[in-house]
């Protein structure tokens, strides 16, 4: 993937099409709505001790990546979470 392919904006059977892709990995992973409701949830609680959070903006998906010991294509959990602020930053 280019730089500039993170730009450009995507058609909508390029964003149906990447949706379906999530959704095929997700059942690969035997990862149901619930568990990921689950997870986030988990992640909330786990990251709000360390920082502010936008935890309506938080959004978790299972994608796929190549494995690091050359075993192909795995699982991965991918997670954006927008931060507010840091607690008990240095220097304040």
């Amino acid at each position: 993937m280019r730089l500039m392919d993170l730009f450009r904006k995507k058609s909508s059977g390029e964003v149906a099409k990447d949706r379906l892709k999530l959704l095929l990995v997700s059942d690969r992973a035997n990862c149901s709505p619930e568990l990921m409701e689950q997870i986030k949830n988990d992640i909330i609680q786990v990251i709000s001790k360390y920082m502010d959070i936008d935890a309506q903006g938080l959004d978790i998906q299972i994608t796929e990546t190549e494995s690091e010991t050359g075993n192909g294509v795995v699982p991965a959990l991918f997670a954006n979470i927008p931060i507010k602020d840091l607690h008990n930053r240095t220097g304040k």
